[in-house]
């Protein structure tokens, strides 16, 4: 796959209020990377506080853009991170574009290709209301492999939940976190974030 067609299968587009100061992440063949974060606020009021990679050859990293509005294209992207025994999946927007916007605006906007690699799990809250839970493969470069956590309401979720493993399907929608109480090995308590994709539209594809 050729990076036109990756970006075909993997599009990310939002826009918000960047949260802090950019923090180096890791370094590839002398090309550093940072990380921040952009708030991006929903109609309800609500923010979703989504996580960005970005390279200092694309952004000023020194620069104090706290509070400034920006716009980001990029990629969604996962990685598995040693937790203690265990390892935790994290995702995070990789960046090809990162500008300064000069109006304040809001917008959140994934759009992807790939397959259900686990059984979908479906439910109803104490209201009636339908959720199904799916994770998503997403074919990237090089034979590697991004994994989305989605989530799918009402009409989309009694769709998603009959999709067998394998299916290949086109989605869209939002990148949104929720915070999460872990109980850790010691006994103790620690808040953390948790990102999935609302799924506001979900088709099935064929295999060209």
């Amino acid at each position: 796959m050729n990076k036109v067609r990756e970006k075909e299968n993997n599009k990310v587009s939002i826009a918000g209020k960047v949260v802090g100061y950019f923090e180096y992440n890791h370094e590839v063949f002398g090309e550093r990377f940072f990380t921040n974060e952009v708030s991006v606020e929903r109609t309800s009021g609500t923010a979703d506080i989504v996580p960005i990679v970005v390279s200092e050859r694309t952004v000023d990293v020194k620069a104090d853009w706290i509070g400034k509005t920006v716009e980001v294209f990029g990629q969604f992207r996962s990685h598995n991170k040693k937790d203690g025994e265990r390892t935790r999946l994290i995702l995070s927007v990789f960046a090809d574009e990162f500008n300064r916007s000069d109006i304040e605006y809001n917008f959140n906007y994934i759009e992807f290709v790939g397959y259900v690699c686990k059984e979908p799990i479906y439910r109803q809250t104490p209201a009636g209301r339908e959720i199904t839970d799916v994770l998503i493969a997403v074919n990237r470069q090089y034979g590697k492999t991004d994994y989305f956590p989605c989530i799918a309401w009402g009409r989309n979720a009694f769709y998603t939940s009959k999709l067998p493993v394998g299916t290949k399907v086109k989605c869209q929608g939002r990148i949104q976190s929720r915070e999460y109480t872990k109980c850790l090995e010691n006994g103790n308590t620690e808040v953390r974030t948790a990102y999935e994709v609302s799924i506001s539209k979900i088709e099935e594809m064929k295999e060209e």
